[in-house]
Order: C-alpha cells, then structure tokens, then sequence
C-alpha cells in the first residue's frame, strides 16, 4: 500500500471511529446566550439545542456565531463544559472551535482541552476521550496575517495537525484575512489522515472548485444552499450554516428532497430561506458592532424562542454586553411574516418549531 494509499485507508478507519453512522450533511455554529449578568445562560443553551437537534445532528461550539473570536479562555471552558454534556446526552457530534489568531496559542488551547477531556474520562487513549465525550475533533483557522504566503501558512497547520488529533480546517478570511490555495489543502490532506473536514466560508469556493474531495466539505457562506450540495449538482457534501440556529427543519427538508431527487422542491425551500436571509443579513450588516452572522441569527432566534410574544421581551445580548437594536429585531419579524415562517409559540414554551 502506497503512502497516498495508507492515509486514505487512515482517515476512512477514523471516520468510521467517529461517527459510525455516517457524517451529518447539515451542522451548526450554535449561538452562545447570555444573561444580564454576562454569564452563559444554561437554561436558553439546553432549549435552544434541543429545538435544533431533531433536525441538527453536528454543532461546532464555538464558532464565529457563537462569539468564539470574543469570549475568554475561561468562557469558552464553561460553554464546552455544558454543551459536551448536553450533546452527549442527545448522542449528536460536537467539533470544538479553536479560534485563535496566533499558531501558538491555537496548540497550547487544543493540547489543554484534551488533556482535560482524557482527565474526565479516565481514559489514557487521546481518540476514546473525544468519543465517550461525543467529540469528533478540533476546527482550526490558519493563523492570521495579509501577508503570510502559502509555506507559511502550511508549517503552522502541519504543527497542528502533527498533533494527531482529529481536525477540520475552516477557511475564513474574514478574519484571517487570508486563504488556503487548494494546492495547500490537498498537500495537507495528502499528508495528515487526521484532516477529515473542510469548512470554506468565503463564498468564493475555491479549493471545492478545484476539484478537491480527499475530506468531507462543508459550505459556511449562506444562500443558494440546494445549488452547493453534491445532489444538487454542487461541490459540497454538507453544510455547516449560521442559519441552522433556526432553520434546521427547513433546511433538512430541503436536503432530504434532494436525497430523493425532488430538485424542484428543494430549489423552493433554498430559495425562500436564501431570500429570508439575505433580507435579515442586509440589516445586520448595518449596525456598527458585533458579528453579523451573530446578530441576524440571534434576531432570528429571538422569535423561535419567544414566538410572538418576542416583541414584547428584551432584545437578545451579545457578548458585548450591547442590546441588538429594535430595526434588526423588527427587520427579522417582518422577513419571518413575509416569507410564511413566524412561529406563534417559541421553544423556550415548550412548543415545536411551526
């Protein structure tokens, strides 16, 4: 067996390790609700996972939805130590976002948060930790920087990935403000078995375009969904979308009529969700301060939670401490009424998603 050949059979054995019923085409970058008091509300988090799991089976905690690039060490510690649990319970998959800027600080997170899982569960096999813990690895940003080239660029994800453990990339230079070249994914990919997952939120798609397929790709840039998913004649084989906080019913039924090659039912339902944000998304851009998939989402979300009864309760937090404005709360009403998707009772009553 070949070298090319070794790390194909490597990867495929781990896949099967961790998730042995396939891996979920549609995932989530759960927001993170706050209280008044800045602190994590636990409450909201249990509530809110569970409105999306029926339909939500994978969850990158945190993510950039979920003011990753914001909240401390400490924080990001409290949130994992809740949602593992949770997640565990619900038997779904959780990637755990390492957003740091600097290579250095993105090892020294990941080795600490091993090394805390294989101590909670008692097991000295790093790949059973993250199993028992429903952990399926580690989702990692290149380090940030205009002007790192490519070799810069592949050393530093060669030092993490020579960490072993199981990672997914994430292609977003929004922030990062640069990209992988499809020939730096394949190179790493050729190299690592442990690289099983690829996250491209560009909207540019440039290494799915070039024909890369060695990892599982998903798709974080919103809109025209139905058209980027491999059934439906696109380069992505799942997607992993801020809108899944409070679209997965919808969006897995536009992925299931694909499944059934119902392309015309499919382009529908994309097509209303795609429209449905991009209004939401237009408003969100305009505020001046926090992330704007953070805050289209959490506008969203506001009336899943609290259904109409939401106008009447204080706008969402963000990490900030700062109040979502009431022209993004009613630019999100007004999209969910137009497009036939306001539900009457919100989750946190009780009450399914309508």
């Amino acid at each position: 067996m070949n070298g090319d050949a070794r790390v194909i059979d490597q990867r495929q054995q781990l896949l099967r390790l961790l998730f042995p019923n396939g891996l979920p085409t549609l995932w989530c970058p759960s927001l993170t609700h706050f209280k008044d008091d800045s602190t994590i509300d636990t409450a909201r988090m249990r509530a809110h996972l569970r409105f999306m799991y029926p339909w939500v089976k994978g969850f990158l905690i945190p993510g950039s939805t979920g003011e990753g690039w914001e909240m401390s060490d400490t924080e990001v510690g409290q949130l994992l130590g809740l949602m593992i649990d949770e997640i565990r319970k619900l038997d779904a998959h959780l990637l755990i976002g390492v957003l740091k800027t600097d290579i250095r600080d993105v090892i020294e997170r990941v080795k600490s948060i091993a090394a805390q899982l294989a101590q909670q569960t008692g097991s000295e096999a790093v790949l059973e930790s993250l199993t028992k813990s429903s952990v399926c690895g580690f989702t990692i940003c290149p380090p940030s920087g205009s002007s790192l080239g490519q070799d810069q660029i592949r050393t530093d994800l060669e030092s993490v990935l020579s960490l072993g453990l199981p990672i997914a990339l994430y292609q977003l230079p929004q922030v990062t403000q640069n990209e992988m070249s499809p020939e730096t994914v394949a190179a790493l990919s050729a190299r690592f078995a442990n690289f099983y997952l690829f996250k491209d939120t560009s909207g540019i798609d440039r290494v799915a375009a070039s024909g890369f397929r060695s990892a599982f790709l998903v798709r974080g840039a919103e809109g025209n969904y139905a058209s980027h998913l491999t059934a439906g004649g696109g380069n992505y084989d799942g997607l992993l979308l801020s809108t899944a906080n409070c679209f997965g019913r919808q969006l897995s039924a536009m992925i299931e009529h694909l499944r059934r090659g119902a392309r015309q039912e499919a382009q529908a339902l994309s097509q209303k969700l795609s429209e449905l944000s991009a209004e939401v998304f237009a408003v969100a851009g305009k505020i001046g301060y926090g992330n704007m998939f953070t805050n289209a989402n959490k506008a969203l979300d506001h009336f899943f939670a609290h259904g109409l009864e939401a106008t009447k309760i204080a706008a969402p937090r963000l990490h900030s401490g700062k109040h979502l404005p009431a022209e993004l709360i009613e630019a999100a009403a007004a999209a969910l009424n137009r497009h036939g998707l306001m539900p009457e009772r919100g989750y946190l009553a009780g009450a399914p998603d309508k």
